[in-house]
């Protein structure tokens, strides 16, 4: 079999991959997300090709290393009418986050890259979106009390997998895109490369 490696330390992206059966090894890119990210938008880049970017670097660096094995980088950005957000660093920023997706329709740009031998092979960045229903400032300190530093892992500042579902009205999407890695076209690209069991 052919060995699968994810380029990422994101512990919902193997949870994703493990949960579908999937053995591979986990290998950091090292990659310095926020130069990338600056450099990418002073260039004009928008948030679905500032995933594309990063998902790509973090593949291919890390296939450099391992020759023979199919790498898996993967990047997610929050796009709000075009502007893209970063995480929140504290629980202060994830409450102003949250207030102010409330009421509005945003965007995930998901990401995924697969690289063998050094070169990007495959790519998929598809977009699911997510509308946020005007929620009480008593219900979000509650969310928040409940979902404690945990939330800052989310670029949104909720899981949508726990209760951060009671958020949102509506959501347009496919639900492995929105926890960050779109799982469907990766299978079928790992088995025809003899990763995965036809």
């Amino acid at each position: 079999m052919t060995r699968i490696i994810l380029a990422s330390g994101s512990k919902a992206r193997a949870s994703v991959l493990a949960g579908a059966g999937v053995t591979f090894e986990v290998a950091i890119a090292g990659v310095d997300e926020a130069a990338v990210k600056t450099g990418l938008l002073a260039q004009g880049n928008g948030p679905r090709e500032v995933a594309d970017a990063l998902a790509e670097l973090k593949a291919v660096r890390v296939s450099r290393k391992h020759p023979g094995a199919l790498v898996i980088g993967a990047d997610q950005t929050l796009d709000l009418d075009g502007q893209l957000f970063d995480k929140a660093e504290t629980m202060a920023e994830a409450r102003d986050r949250l207030q102010h997706l409330r009421g509005k329709t945003h965007k995930l740009h998901s990401a995924v890259v697969v690289a063998l031998d050094g070169e990007a092979i495959w790519r998929e960045v598809p977009a699911a979106k997510l509308t946020m229903r005007p929620f009480t400032d008593a219900f979000l300190d509650d969310f928040l009390a409940r979902g404690g530093e945990g939330l800052l892992g989310s670029v949104g500042c909720y899981r949508l997998e726990d209760d951060g579902v009671q958020l949102f009205s509506r959501i347009d999407g496919d639900y492995f895109t929105i926890l960050g890695l779109p799982l469907m076209g990766l299978l079928d690209l790992l088995r025809r490369y003899g990763a995965l069991v036809l």
